[in-house]
């Protein structure tokens, strides 16, 4: 009977310790970011089962786990995962840090997803990243920094606009430039800032991104295939690049400080002969004129050291969960060659607001504005014989003193060599761009998973430019001749007007399990607007005063006026993008914009933007399970199509432009109506494969790309009965441009000590580019200076690179000392391709205690550059009409002939290869000091520090706007702006 008792007893006990070990517990609570803001949509999961809930919209959640000793694991988009010991507690608060990590979460296009979640080819570039030092636009900042995007200073100036390619180039109209969106709002693209000059020519262009202060930027976005591009639609044929600007963070209110100053020289000097050398050359040639007794070097005389400063305030704070920041900037910055600077004003505020008791209605905030103030050097795209300031001091007689014994500037009225000090004297050239982009985005969340967003923005920007080349210079036009009085002046004024209406529907949630729906669904309108005005005067002469305050001085017959305004283009767009992702194993992307566009003729005025995309995170794969040494492993498949709108509104309409006869207003036709002009499209597959091996201390991504460009928009010129003359009717081409290739990305982290690290990264890209299928020869490339008036070196043609080469093929000079050509010259030849085939970007940063040091390259290797300066500007012809010439020339093995006609050839095709230290600084972090600075940071930093080239000009970056109506080109370079080299001192910190 004992021994029956002490089995019941047993039994009963292993019943209920059994009972005990599969307990249920209900568990509840609410997940909070560390702003203690409720967190809806959290995703909780008991760690190694199937059980999961989310968040409510006030962060609380409750989930039974199987006992009390489980495990919970908590995540949420863009904050770190949290798994916490439930230990028998019913009440569970529980707070997510933020990632901090731009890479997480990436900004696609109207939202945000997480990295994991990307299928197509994106970038991201944060602060930390960004090339340092004064500079003006943020396309600078990621110079060398992604694989498959080529960035180019296209001159010197201060301001100076860029070219941007990425994936290549296949823009036969247009700037072939990206689409760039801050915070949600697209630019127009282009500047506000008037073209007109001083009568000289025709003035290189502003960069539109001036308006932004690259401080400002927290992260940068560049979204190359037509995957995940295709969501802009119709903008998108050339990339688009989101730019995020920095936002306040919940807490005390913080200020952050950053100063910098420096100096700058010119890099490079184009070598010509000095005043001995001179006087050898005459002696060489026979020649009994020419030498003045002096020595000067003119590029020495029109440059100098330039001096800036930068200046960058930022206040940030708040609280529950509502925060602002707002900033002001002042950047000084002198150019190297004298007269020229560029200053900049800049202010900026976003405020990020959540109202109701639940913080479902959101709103956020965002204002950028800026002006801008420009003073111009006389230096133009198309100058002449006569020359701009450039080719000016460079053809300038090295013997020849720049001034009369008296003092006073030498002028010879008698001639058409212009002295470049009197060229910068009787200049004055300055721009003013006043920019406002403004915008308001109410939210609110219907559900933790369902969100309503619109976002409603203004971007206005104005640009003045006055201009003026007074009487004294000896130039043709502006000289006084008879009773003309001489001196010319113009004053010009832009508006561009931008409004975009965005109306979109975010869902992200699991709908069934283990797989989760991100979709957006959205409407957007915007128009665009462009208008403008501008006055010139001749026959001023020396008044004492700006001409540009004294048109009134002119006789009537001297002045034109003349305003315009563009059709206002609408775009009206309707767009979905839906991302599954199942078992964080496998996504799948789809995209789908319809785009209407007023620009477009009235049977096509829609076009519709496809794309798909897969992607297999393989690591997570059970037969990886044993790969302890590869952290990711991620293969990407897309397909899209996109579109471009990159030509001039109203361009399939039939237009008349106002004009005056004989006292009485007249129309005259300048573009025919053609209503079935469509969308030009752009195919793209991409395949691409992203890892992490050894803990991540080895990263990279390999992406194959094939994009082609169809129906080609050009305007195609035709004779019109009704002007008895020639005028566009815009048309689609037939045939292709197609680009293609590889593109590699390696990060590695090879020492990471704690005192010591060192990481490397670079990227390259292989590419090619070709026409197919054109039937038209399409010719662009101009030429300018003495013997070249009319002549044009490129070529889109099928079976060639884009903007190939073709010229006469120069084979040296006969004994003679005249030049010899292929077929005596008669025949052209393909002799050269501006399109690079490798484009390189290398970056190293190594840290040691309190130091850093960061080091940036980039290069480009495979394209040929027509060094147009070389051709007319420095040919051998000059030392006979006493003007300078290339140093080269006189040391050829055979003597080249005085009377060797100057005459456009492969001569003076040369190889653009380079790699150049863009960017190098040294950092000292000194840390806090006392209780109220913190973060103290001083660096010095370069630009430009030296470049590897055998490139004979200036810089082997360069592309010169060589075009011929409305056709673009590259890798032609005239007299342009030099580059500087330029160093700073700098200091940051908070407070």
């Amino acid at each position: 009977m004992y021994s029956l008792n002490k089995l019941i007893s047993l039994s009963f006990l292993i019943l209920l310790s059994s009972t005990a070990a599969f307990a249920q517990i209900t568990v509840k609570g609410i997940i909070y970011d560390t702003d203690k803001m409720p967190l809806a949509g959290a995703t909780l999961q008991i760690t190694g089962t199937n059980t999961k809930t989310q968040s409510d919209a006030e962060g609380k959640y409750q989930i039974t786990a199987p006992n009390g000793t489980s495990r919970l694991t908590v995540s949420f988009v863009g904050y770190e995962s949290q798994t916490v010991s439930i230990n028998n507690q019913t009440l569970l608060n529980i707070t997510l840090s933020s990632l901090n990590n731009l890479e997480a979460v990436v900004v696609v296009g109207y939202a945000s997803v997480r990295k994991n979640d990307l299928t197509g080819a994106a970038t991201t570039v944060s602060a930390k990243d960004f090339n340092k030092g004064p500079l003006n636009a943020p396309d600078q900042l990621i110079q060398g920094k992604v694989a498959g995007v080529q960035m180019i200073n296209n001159s010197g100036q201060p301001g100076g606009a860029s070219t941007v390619r990425i994936r290549g180039n296949s823009a036969i109209t247009g700037t072939g430039q990206p689409l760039y969106v801050v915070d949600g709002v697209a630019l127009d693209g282009r500047s506000a800032r008037p073209s007109t000059s001083a009568g000289i020519g025709t003035a290189p262009d502003g960069n539109p991104l001036n308006f932004i202060n690259p401080a400002d930027i927290e992260s940068m976005e560049i979204l190359k295939d037509a995957s995940a591009t295709a969501i802009y639609g119709s903008r998108a044929a050339y990339g688009v690049v989101l730019i995020t600007t920095k936002r306040g963070k919940s807490g005390e209110t913080k200020i952050d400080v950053s100063a910098s100053a420096g100096i700058s020289n010119i890099a490079k000097k184009v070598d010509v002969l000095t005043g001995d050398e001179y006087r050898a050359a005459l002696s060489k040639y026979n020649l009994n004129t020419g030498n003045f007794g002096t020595s000067v070097d003119a590029l020495d005389a029109i440059t100098r050291t330039a001096y800036n400063q930068n200046y960058s305030v930022g206040i940030s704070g708040g609280t529950n969960g509502n925060t602002f920041r707002a900033s002001l900037g002042y950047q000084d910055q002198q150019g190297i060659i004298k007269t020229t600077d560029f200053k900049k004003y800049s202010a900026a505020f976003n405020g990020n607001f959540k109202f109701l008791e639940s913080k479902k209605l959101g709103l956020d905030i965002n204002m950028i504005s800026n002006q801008y103030l420009e003073s111009v050097a006389p230096i133009t795209t198309d100058a002449g014989f006569t020359g701009s300031l450039i080719s000016q001091a460079l053809s300038w007689n090295p013997t020849q003193s720049f001034y009369n014994p008296d003092g006073s500037l030498f002028i010879d009225y008698g001639s058409t060599t212009i002295n470049p000090l009197a060229a910068l004297a009787a200049n004055n050239d300055k721009s003013k761009v006043s920019t406002i982009l403004g915008s308001v985005s109410p939210y609110y969340k219907i559900t933790p998973w369902l969100e309503y967003r619109m976002l409603a923005s203004v971007n206005y920007s104005t640009g003045i430019r006055r201009a003026s080349t007074r009487s004294t210079l000896n130039l043709q036009g502006i000289q006084p001749s008879g009773t003309f009085l001489g001196g010319y002046a113009s004053y010009s004024n832009n508006e561009l007007i931008t409004q975009q209406f965005t109306n979109t529907l975010n869902f992200n949630k699991e709908i069934v399990s283990k797989l989760n729906l991100n979709a957006i669904l959205g409407y957007e309108y915007s128009n665009f607007i462009n208008k403008g005005a501008t006055n010139t005067a001749t026959g001023f002469g020396d008044i004492a005063a700006d001409y540009t305050d004294a048109f009134q001085t002119t006789s009537p017959a001297n002045r034109t006026f003349s305003t315009f305004n563009n059709p206002t283009t609408e775009l009206q767009s309707y767009f979905a993008r839906a991302i599954f992702n199942y078992d964080n194993r496998y996504i799948l992307t789809a995209t789908f914009r319809a785009d209407g566009s007023t620009k477009f003729g009235k049977s096509n005025r829609y076009g519709y933007f496809p794309s798909f995309a897969a992607a297999w995170d393989i690591k997570k794969e059970n037969f990886m399970a044993n790969t302890a040494w590869l952290d990711q492993l991620k293969l990407r498949v897309g397909y899209g199509k996109t579109g471009n709108q990159d030509f001039p509104s109203g361009s399939a309409q039939l237009r008349y432009d106002f004009g005056n006869a004989n006292g009485s207003p007249i129309l005259t036709p300048i573009n025919n109506e053609n209503a079935d002009l469509k969308w030009q499209s752009d195919k793209q597959t991409n395949i691409g494969i992203d890892f992490g091996l050894f803990k991540s201390r080895l990263t990279g991504s390999i992406d194959y790309f094939n994009k082609t460009t169809n129906d080609l928009l050009f305007p195609q010129i035709s004779f019109s009965p009704a002007v008895g003359g020639n005028v566009p009717t815009w048309v689609n081409l037939p045939g292709q441009i197609i680009n293609k290739g590889l593109e590699l990305t390696l990060n590695g982290i090879l020492i990471d000590k704690d005192n010591f690290t060192w990481s490397l990264g670079g990227n390259a890209t292989f590419i090619n580019n070709k026409v197919q299928n054109i039937t038209s020869i399409i010719k662009t490339g101009s030429l300018n200076g003495q013997g070249l008036s009319g002549v044009t070196t490129e070529v889109i043609q099928n079976g060639l690179p884009l903007f190939a080469m073709v010229t006469r093929q120069y084979n040296g000079l006969d004994a003679n000392g005249f030049s010899i050509y292929t077929d005596d010259g008669f025949t052209t030849y393909y002799v050269g391709n501006p399109n690079p085939k490798v484009i390189l970007g290398l970056s190293t940063n190594l840290r040691y205690k309190k130091f850093s040091l960061t080091a940036n390259f980039n290069g480009s290797f495979g394209q040929d550059i027509y060094n147009n300066t070389a051709n007319s500007v420095l040919a051998i012809s000059n030392l006979g009409a006493q003007r300078n010439i290339s140093a080269a020339l006189v040391d050829q093995p055979i003597t080249e002939s005085l009377a060797n006609p100057i005459a456009a050839s492969s001569r003076y095709i040369e190889k653009g290869d380079y790699l150049k230290l863009a960017n190098a600084t040294i950092n000292y972090n000194i840390g806090n000091i006392g209780k109220t600075i913190k973060s103290l940071n001083i660096y010095v930093n370069g630009q430009n520090l030296f470049v590897i080239t055998k490139y004979t000009g200036f810089d082997p970056e360069v592309n010169v706007n060589k075009g011929i109506s409305g056709v673009p080109s590259a890798g032609i370079d005239y007299t342009a702006y030099p580059t500087a080299r330029t160093f700073n001192f700098g200091v940051n910190f908070s407070l």
